[in-house]
């Protein structure tokens, strides 16, 4: 982080103080950056991470030039790269933390951790070492995801899960889903009704397989829009996208507090 840039909320009573842009930012108060996948073609309602009325902050929205699903579930050589340039984007209109729309995107974590001088959690997944310590060690977690055939060990590496702490993961996917597979396939279009069932179906699922479930997490950045059903049928703790987002935001953002003694 350039010591020389201000860092910090301004109030009126701090207001008075020497203030820098970074040389070439021409925009500002954008704590946190998103990257998301450029080509898509499907609703984003309010709670998927690229929706505007998903948080109460700002957020700065960011592609991936020329990304699709296929190229980053599968890796293809020359995604790091776009990444790395959108990443690099954000940084220099003063984002203080990067996440993403998208889980898979922790394919490359690690990889853009290290080519960054500001905090990255650009994968749901990298929430899981948190939820786990907060369990019993004999208690599974559940996870919901997009695509369970992409959810590789790469990746699971990458968001910093160990062998360990991956026997204790349920994984189901609703890659098969009659409506939530528009999300995948870019059909435009989905009966938002019969996904929210689909995704409290298969989170149910996890709960009666799996008694000692202790919490819920979800991958897919198009899946926070369900949370509150999510929870509501497993009556369990449920983690997403924007619970991350959230915690980046609370960490970058400090404010001094305020009221009466």
């Amino acid at each position: 982080m350039d010591k020389n840039v201000q860092y910090g909320y301004l109030t009126p009573e701090n207001h008075a103080v020497m203030v820098r842009m970074r040389t070439g930012q021409n925009i500002a108060g954008f704590p946190i950056g998103i990257l998301y996948i450029d080509d898509v073609y499907y609703p984003m309602l309010p709670g998927n991470i690229v929706n505007g009325y998903t948080f109460d902050f700002p957020v700065r929205l960011m592609a991936v030039k020329g990304l699709d699903i296929p190229n980053l579930f599968q890796t293809t050589d020359g995604v790091f790269p776009k990444i790395l340039e959108a990443g690099n984007q954000l940084k220099k209109e003063g984002i203080r933390a990067i996440s993403a729309a998208c889980g898979f995107f922790g394919n490359y974590q690690t990889q853009l951790a290290e080519a960054m001088d500001i905090p990255v959690a650009i994968s749901s997944l990298v929430q899981l070492p948190w939820i786990a310590a907060l369990l019993k060690k004999e208690q599974t977690i559940g996870v919901l995801t997009a695509d369970m055939s992409s959810l590789s060990d790469k990746l699971l590496i990458n968001c910093g899960i160990c062998e360990e702490l991956k026997k204790r993961l349920v994984i189901k996917d609703l890659r098969h889903e009659k409506e939530f597979s528009c999300i995948l396939e870019g059909r435009g279009e989905f009966d938002n009704r019969k996904v929210c069932n689909e995704v409290v179906g298969k989170a149910l699922e996890i709960v009666n397989e799996y008694p000692d479930t202790g919490a819920v997490l979800l991958e897919c950045s198009d899946m926070p829009p369900y949370a509150y059903a999510v929870q509501a049928a497993v009556k369990l703790p449920v983690f997403d996208f924007t619970t991350l987002i959230r915690w980046l935001h609370n960490a970058v953002t400090q404010r001094p507090y305020g009221g009466f003694i």
